[in-house]
């Protein structure tokens, strides 16, 4: 009876493995995205160890994209550094809303894991942590398997630049926003989450039509959480 119990019982997914499964929609869109990049990188002028170099040690996409296009305006290096230090200043606000879920770990382990932390993987961390799945292995396997599969398309993108003119007719612009899709579908728990995200939607294309520029997604962000805020704290208290 227990042999034949524990023939049928399915063996525990490794660290590795549900890092990988978890990490999949993420290398949907870093592949492409890091193709792009690596593309437009060698089009500016970039030589192809520094393209590799930005996506190990900067690994960010939109401040790579940036800074490949200010480079190729002939742009100052001043100019390249503050412009994405002020894209990049987003990562404070997400290092802060996950802190409290990484107290017990060392400052090593934390520098670590801000050095590969991406909008991307924030995303994915932020319903894992909440869910108590903090594990180092699991973590860290997310984020290096994120970094592998945009360095990959990075050194894809630069083996086919001569053959490529413009990426703007294969579409590879979409694969960001598809994914970012991905990962929203499996944070909508409730259908509180699901009018949270659909009035960022509207509200981010309403700013943008009203010529708000780029920071039309950062404010419609601001509003549409502090609205769902306060729509929580008050279902709570009337329930209560």
């Amino acid at each position: 009876m227990n042999s034949a119990t524990l023939s049928t019982t399915e063996p525990a997914e490794s660290p590795l493995a549900s890092a990988f499964r978890q990490a999949l929609p993420i290398i949907l869109g870093y592949v492409p995205v890091g193709f792009a990049y690596g593309v437009l990188a060698q089009k500016s002028g970039l030589s192809g160890l520094n393209t590799i170099l930005m996506s190990v040690l900067v690994f960010a996409g939109s401040a790579q994209l940036i800074a490949v296009g200010l480079f190729a305006s002939g742009a100052a290096p001043l100019a390249v550094v503050a412009t994405t230090f002020v894209v990049n200043l987003r990562h404070l606000l997400m290092s802060a809303a996950l802190a409290p879920f990484l107290r017990a770990w060392s400052k090593t382990r934390l520098a670590l894991f801000a050095y590969q932390m991406t909008d991307e993987t924030f995303a994915l961390h932020a319903n894992r942590f909440a869910k108590g799945e903090t594990g180092p292995a699991e973590t860290y396997g997310i984020n290096v398997i994120a970094q592998s599969a945009w360095v990959g398309g990075t050194v894809l993108g630069l083996a086919a630049s001569t053959l490529i003119t413009d990426i703007r007719p294969i579409g590879l612009d979409y694969a960001l926003p598809a994914m970012f899709i991905a990962l929203l579908l499996g944070q909508l728990k409730s259908r509180q989450h699901l009018l949270v995200a659909t009035a960022a939607g509207l509200l981010s294309t309403a700013l943008m039509f009203a010529g708000l520029g780029q920071s039309h997604v950062l404010a419609a962000t601001i509003i549409a959480a502090t609205i769902g805020l306060g729509a929580h704290a008050w279902t709570s208290r009337r329930s209560s």
